[in-house]
């Protein structure tokens, strides 16, 4: 019986290019995964919540590594079959993600369905996180293929699920941000692990929430938060901050200060300190700077609003650095549990008392006048943390990942924060090629930072 055949190519053909030494991907089928259940008719239509509206209209994604660890594990094949039955199951409860965004304030629930891609490596799981490359992490990112992503009938939800020579696996997920933040991700992995592994299934997730609190409302065009540029313009880099270091840092930020610094702002100090450091290279003279920091709204709400809610739940505080004093590690980290303080106090409460849209204005008047100020030569970054999200404990039956990683091709400026087992943080960043050169030659970062270390499986 001869060698079957994969997209025209035979399995010898395949054979031979996995034995030129150069990494290759290659998609060998392509599905469209439907809820197992159809959506009744009084559910076709889902409202966006006014948070909805205003998130920008790209694809979140998250890649899961998965080691081939023991003899036990099923194949390849059958890890697939498991993956898209106990997605079209999910689907079934997480109905909008199988469907298509109508206009801008509601979904069309068709069961139009997610994209499934199979596809497979001639590289081992050891030679891709040796030292992680952002290029060809890239690579294990799902394409809609001919669909855009911002049209009216492209998917919500795409997967991407590869396998490496050496039986190890990576698993994709990319998810409108129209419809989910990290918390909804996460909501939806619940289930579908539980679905996978034959578990108990969580509580039905509370789809409409973020409508009932946050009702859409039309608004005046407003300047997007997020402008996807091409990423020739840009460079992203990893940096570990073991936890031993993050403890070093801690005790030096803490003379300053009559609180306790979490992870996340001692972390975020040093690297703000420090691509504020790098943009001067090129002008030599001090440079005002804003840092949008995204909040999870769902525990700051009274009551607060729970895990599973589906959409978006996030909203951004301003700290600013506005004279070269402020560039002290220990002051910028006050001056983000300050404004993380006032932001509590005065917005973040107020979000569910008038629908979200009166602080919803305000805060868009207030980041107007800041972005006017970048005009002016101030230096605009953002920041999110998946810190304390479950993401490594995402386990569909066959182990938790060995690691996680989010590829940033949309926008420069850019720092994402998330834990390491040992209770350290890992931080993605993305900046202009001519900052980055400065910024990862760093002394001080690198005294805290392990720039790109290996992932050990």
């Amino acid at each position: 019986m001869g060698k079957r055949e994969r997209n025209g190519k035979k399995e010898e053909e395949i054979e031979k290019e996995m034995m030129s030494g150069e990494i290759k991907f290659e998609v060998e089928e392509r599905k469209c995964i439907k809820p197992s259940t159809a959506t009744p008719p009084h559910h076709k239509t889902f409202k966006l919540s006014l948070l909805d509206k205003l998130s920008p209209d790209i694809h979140g994604n998250m890649t899961l590594f998965y080691p081939h660890t023991t003899h036990a594990l099923p194949h390849f094949s059958t890890q697939s079959q498991l993956l898209q039955t106990s997605l079209s199951q999910t689907l079934t409860r997480f109905y909008p993600v199988a469907g298509n965004l109508h206009d801008s304030d509601t979904l069309h629930c068709n069961d139009a369905g997610a994209i499934f891609i199979e596809s497979r490596t001639n590289a081992s799981l050891s030679d891709i996180l040796k030292a992680p490359d952002f290029n060809t992490l890239q690579c294990l990112l799902p394409s809609a293929d001919n669909q855009t992503l911002t049209t009216s009938n492209a998917a919500m939800l795409l997967v991407r699920f590869t396998s490496f020579r050496c039986g190890g696996t990576a698993l994709t997920i990319s998810l409108s941000h129209k419809i989910a933040d990290i918390a909804s991700v996460i909501a939806l992995l619940k289930t579908w692990t539980a679905a996978c592994a034959g578990e108990t299934l969580p509580a039905i997730p509370e789809l409409a929430a973020g409508a009932a609190l946050f009702p859409p409302r039309e608004l005046p065009v407003v300047t997007a938060s997020i402008k996807p540029v091409s990423s020739d313009n840009f460079t992203s880099r990893r940096f570990v901050f073991d936890a031993s270091k993050v403890k070093v840092l801690k005790k030096r930020i803490r003379e300053g200060l009559v609180f306790e610094p979490s992870r996340v702002e001692v972390v975020l100090a040093l690297i703000w300190k420090c691509a504020l450091s790098a943009s001067r290279s090129k002008t030599a003279s001090f440079k005002s700077s804003v840092l949008f920091q995204a909040v999870n709204l769902r525990p700051r709400m009274e009551p607060a609003v729970a895990d599973g809610a589906l959409g978006n739940f996030v909203w951004p505080f301003v700290v600013t650095v506005e004279e070269e004093a402020h560039l002290d590690l220990h002051v910028m980290v006050k001056r983000m549990r300050e404004s993380m303080r006032v932001f509590v106090e005065t917005k973040a409460k107020r979000f569910k008392e008038d629908g979200a849209f009166g602080v919803v204005m305000e805060s868009l008047k207030e980041r107007g006048e800041v972005l006017k100020k970048k005009n002016n030569n101030s230096v605009v970054y953002k920041c999110s943390s998946w810190c304390k999200f479950p993401v490594l404990e995402v386990d569909f039956g066959w182990g938790e990942a060995a690691w996680m990683c989010s590829v940033n091709k949309m926008v420069s400026n850019t720092v994402a924060l998330m834990d390491t087992r040992d209770g350290g943080v890992e931080a993605f960043v993305t900046l202009d090629h001519q900052d980055m050169l400065f910024f990862e030659q760093d002394e001080q970062l690198l005294h805290y930072a392990l720039h790109n270390p290996s992932v050990f499986l």
